[in-house]
């Protein structure tokens, strides 16, 4: 506990830092154009098609006439859109999360190892690809689990539960591989992955529920549908900020766990000599006292 907690104020220092919100604008200008673009094209022709089949069942007609009979007018005419936007939220989570991913997370542990580990050694235990092909994998098993429960969100108590879950799971599995995939061998990646599992999927849940935050935007009134596109791009920030603080989070956690485990093999004389002179130096205690090496005299 006191380590994710070190790390998670740690996080949110360096997600004041100039450099990580100028980063934090590459994922939102990517994922707000193409939401945006998709949402001009598309949302009508979405809306009509969603309103065209809900009349064709029964059931959701003979609700509709009772909601017009007892005033539910404006419930019958939102009913639509907010069903095409409860099906876009999770692609858009999915999308943010996977574009921090990929365009934040790499420079992100690059900032914290050179400020925080700048002797950390980089074993390059995993390339790009394999990142990308784990990702994926995980992102089609959460979609996948995803339409699964979807019967049990009917329930009260888990639908507060078992999304936030899901997006937990897929954020440690992501940001875990991906902050370890330039600095650990495959091994050292493995044993930290699965040793810290718990503290993981814990540190991922939290950032599932922050993910999930932006989704009470349209929790508001019925009313805020009216203004889909502009709260569509908010989300798509908001997402935004929450994954880029997730991949700081991970990367202060298990870098610093790496270099735990490096200090703990020298100190058992499991390393060679040269090894342990590349060994990182100790943390400082505050991420505002965290600098890079100084550079040598010429």
């Amino acid at each position: 506990m006191k380590a994710m907690a070190d790390a998670f104020w740690r996080a949110a220092a360096y997600c004041l830092h100039p450099r990580v919100i100028l980063w934090s604008l590459l994922p939102l200008l990517v994922a707000g154009g193409a939401v945006f673009g998709l949402g001009w094209m598309y949302w009508e022709l979405a809306v009509s098609g969603v309103r065209a089949t809900i009349e064709q069942w029964l059931l959701v007609a003979s609700l509709m006439q009772w909601l017009d009979s007892v005033g539910g007018a404006t419930l019958h005419t939102l009913l639509a859109p907010l069903i095409v936007v409860v099906f876009a939220l999770p692609l858009i989570v999915i999308g943010s999360l996977l574009l921090v991913a990929t365009l934040m997370t790499p420079a992100l542990v690059n900032l914290v190892a050179a400020r925080r580990f700048p002797l950390l050694e980089r074993r390059h235990g995993a390339g790009w690809w394999q990142g990308l092909f784990w990702s994926l994998a995980c992102t089609l098993a959460a979609l996948l689990a995803l339409v699964l429960s979807l019967p049990l969100w009917l329930v009260p108590p888990l639908v507060l539960l078992l999304p936030p879950l899901i997006w937990g799971w897929l954020t440690c599995k992501v940001f875990g591989f991906d902050t370890l995939a330039a600095h650990a061998s495959r091994d050292e990646r493995r044993r930290i992955l699965h040793d810290q599992r718990w503290p993981l999927l814990a540190m991922g849940v939290v950032c599932g529920y922050l993910g999930a935050a932006p989704s009470l935007l349209w929790a508001v009134s019925a009313a805020t549908l009216i203004f889909a596109p502009v709260l569509v791009l908010l989300s798509v920030w908001l997402y935004t900020l929450v994954f880029a603080f997730a991949a700081c989070w991970f990367a202060h956690f298990l870098l610093a766990e790496l270099a735990r485990l490096r200090v703990a093999e020298a100190a058992s004389g499991t390393l060679e000599p040269e090894v342990v002179d590349r060994l990182p130096t100790p943390i400082s205690p505050s991420p505002l006292l965290d600098k890079p090496p100084a550079m040598p005299a010429p």
